[in-house]
């Protein structure tokens, strides 16, 4: 492996922890020795990235630094069509003509040789056969980044519509179902809503008190599995 590609590797390493990593893991992690990592963090350092830490202590990466761009790697190119596929085929068309846009741009500054693989055809991701529902998926995720109430009309199990006001903390798309998952003030708990089973559905610009991504937190840490705890079958 190429130092700059050691370096990248390194960097997404950084990224993808949410706190201090220790020198042995990132180690471990990338297969060198502790040396390297000290040696390639200090080389990352003075390239600007504002790494906090100490051998012996760990490290941080803050936000706001990129490397210079880095070719991407035959599987690299691969893993991202096979998600682009999937966005495109099993989401809704707002994320579609997003990840479309998103590979336009990585089209735009690869190698020839790197284009080829971006557009090979050898993998096929199948389109879904979505349950019809009339919920604006593209409304869900923005109520979802600004953590605003939803109020909606669901239909239950024997089809009987219920009020309900819900704190919108994730959309799911799990085979053919689209669910949106969420604290249910009527039932002061979590619950999953089927979106072909959403009746009505209005956004109200009232945001909830509780931060959402603690509330996700809390929700995957329940024992028993969120499914069981729903409002679908």
């Amino acid at each position: 492996m190429s130092r700059s590609h050691r370096l990248f590797d390194l960097l997404q390493e950084l990224r993808r922890r949410r706190g201090t990593v220790s020198g042995g893991a990132l180690a471990r992690e990338l297969d060198v020795s502790l040396r390297t990592i000290r040696r390639d963090i200090a080389t990352l350092q003075a390239m600007g990235a504002d790494i906090d830490g100490e051998p012996g202590v760990g490290y941080i990466l803050r936000p706001g630094f990129v490397l210079p761009p880095l070719s991407f790697t035959e599987e690299e190119i691969q893993a991202l069509v096979v998600g682009a596929q999937w966005v495109n085929r099993q989401t809704d068309e707002a994320l579609a003509r997003a990840v479309q846009n998103a590979l336009a741009k990585i089209h735009g500054v690869l190698s020839p040789d790197m284009r080829r693989a971006l557009d090979d055809s050898a993998l096929f991701v199948s389109r879904s056969q979505a349950a019809a529902s009339g919920v604006d998926l593209a409304r869900v995720r923005r109520a979802l980044r600004e953590q605003w109430k939803m109020r909606i009309t669901y239909a239950d199990e024997d089809d009987t519509p219920m009020d309900r006001t819900l704190w919108p903390i994730m959309l799911g798309f799990i085979e053919n179902q689209r669910f949106i998952a969420g604290w249910c003030e009527l039932t002061s708990d979590f619950r999953l809503f089927r979106t072909d089973r959403i009746l009505k559905v209005d956004f109200l610009e009232e945001r909830y008190a509780r931060n959402r991504r603690q509330l996700v937190k809390e929700w995957r840490a329940r024992d028993e599995h969120p499914c069981r705890r729903t409002d679908c079958s």
